[in-house]
């Protein structure tokens, strides 16, 4: 499939292909800790058909040791969320955790495919990193730091070479993921895509990296013990002036709608289309010449002593909730066990009270909890809750399926939808057995189908013969 991960620990050392002996770097060995056990990277491989039976990896609702998620289908068809948490990801003090939110008619495709992906693609680029470190030494290092991100490194210190590494990380991987979608021959991303943001917490230190608008914040005591909300990363969105003006410089243009003047989204130069509601984001290869990029904003945090948890979720949630009504949910929460899927039913709650003319967004939540610790909760109570939830909500279930939902009762129009001469037909969209959309021929996909208040795409572009070649 192109992507392996090591996940034996069974040696400190093994043998290349040329039977060389190979010493375990900082990749292993996460830059410290003794007592960590280390792998190597060619220890023991995996195909991406074996990862679901990886026993500290979780993509359906659910919890792990230290962490609890949850995901529920909104009101606009299949489920386009996805989510993840790896613990012990490459050794035994480091977690993955990332929520992926598609959009388009094969978001729900690019979401998964970059849940499954990208953790690998980032553990092969600290590999390619490190051993590129040992090869070159750090003067070496530093320099290829610079030309890779276009950025000055002066007086590196030893403390912020690890940053530096997972920075590089961040970014070859961001971009192998984004190269192998465009390559890839059975999913379609011309107009589909997704965000993501992805954390990784080795130790006391968090290393993120974000694209789109789903958002990551963090709960933290302060001196007077009072839960703060403490927001971890940037939403990109196109109003942005830093993203504006990379999108404007390479012809793509910014603007709102007039039925929407809160949503900035991206067009192409020659087309109101897509209008695309965020910046950067994994796939929509039609904007990719027009501004949009997939390279990840990276954050570095110090932990401390008063964090106590952390959010992962996507703009559904953020939609309704603010972040500090989401920390005051999980802290607050009966069992830790139970927040991810506490705080998805508050933004139902709040969505059907905000915009009741409008259709839920899909939500999904990943909840960490900085020291490790996880509450018990018994199935039947964990299988009472996910069933209530379903019924009541008429939303998504936590086992994967490409299956769109029924089409929903006729509701009354809110402001931000178009008159019901522009709407499109249910009709023209359809799922078939093989992971892939497919719709009518002669029509257009349209974000706004039925009655929503903000989506991620507008329309999928028409391109006349004239320009045959517009995006080549």
């Amino acid at each position: 499939m192109g992507c392996c991960v090591s996940t034996s620990s069974r040696s400190t050392c093994s043998s290349g292909s040329n039977g060389d002996t190979v010493t375990p770097s900082c990749l292993e060995l996460g830059f410290c800790g003794p007592n960590r056990a280390s792998r190597t990277f060619s220890d023991h491989v995996i195909s991406l058909r074996q990862l679901p039976s990886l026993p500290n990896r979780i993509v359906n609702n659910g919890k792990s040791r230290s962490s609890c998620i949850f995901t529920q289908q909104g009101r606009k068809g299949v489920n386009q969320d996805a989510m993840i948490v790896w613990e012990d990801f490459m050794s035994e003090d480091t977690i993955f955790c990332g929520v992926f939110d598609g959009h388009g008619p094969h978001g729900h495709l690019v979401a998964r495919k970059a849940r499954d992906v990208l953790p690998l693609k980032l553990l092969s680029s600290l590999h390619s990193c490190e051993s590129k470190r040992n090869r070159s030494g750090k003067a070496g290092f530093k320099e290829n730091i610079k030309l890779d991100n276009g950025e000055s490194d002066k007086d590196i210190s030893a403390q912020d070479e690890p940053n530096l590494i997972w920075r590089e990380a961040f970014l070859k991987a961001y971009h192998a993921m984004d190269k192998e979608l465009r390559s890839h021959r059975n999913l379609d991303c011309f107009c589909s895509g997704s965000t993501a943001v992805t954390i990784v917490k080795q130790g006391s230190n968090l290393f993120m990296g974000s694209i789109g608008d789903s958002r990551a914040i963090m709960g933290s005591k302060d001196s007077n013990d009072s839960m703060l909300a403490i927001q971890l990363t940037v939403d990109l969105k196109p109003d942005l002036p830093r993203e504006a003006e990379r999108i404007k410089r390479c012809k793509g243009r910014v603007f709102a709608l007039q039925d929407e003047p809160e949503v900035h989204r991206v067009w192409l130069p020659f087309d109101d289309a897509p209008g695309l509601a965020m910046a950067r984001a994994f796939g929509d290869f039609c904007l990719k010449e027009y501004g949009v990029i997939s390279i990840p904003e990276f954050y570095h945090q110090v932990l401390t002593d008063g964090d106590q948890f952390i959010v992962i979720a996507s703009d559904g949630v953020w939609d309704v909730l603010s972040n500090e009504e989401v920390v005051e949910i999980v802290s607050s929460a009966p069992t830790r066990s139970s927040a991810a899927r506490i705080v998805v039913a508050s933004a139902a709650r709040e969505w059907k009270l905000k915009y009741p003319t409008s259709k839920m967004d899909d939500c999904a939540v990943v909840c960490l909890f900085l020291d490790g610790k996880m509450d018990s909760e018994s199935d039947c109570d964990e299988q009472c809750f996910s069933s209530a939830t379903i019924q009541s909500n008429h939303s998504g279930n936590p086992v994967e399926s490409d299956d769109v939902q029924k089409s929903e009762p006729s509701l009354r129009r809110n402001y931000t939808v178009r008159t019901s001469e522009e709407n499109v037909t249910d009709g023209g969209l359809s799922v078939d057995a093989g992971d892939g959309i497919s719709s009518a021929e002669e029509q257009n996909w349209s974000g706004l189908e039925g009655v929503t208040r903000v989506n991620s795409l507008v329309q999928l572009p028409r391109f006349s013969e004239e320009r045959p070649n517009a995006l080549l």
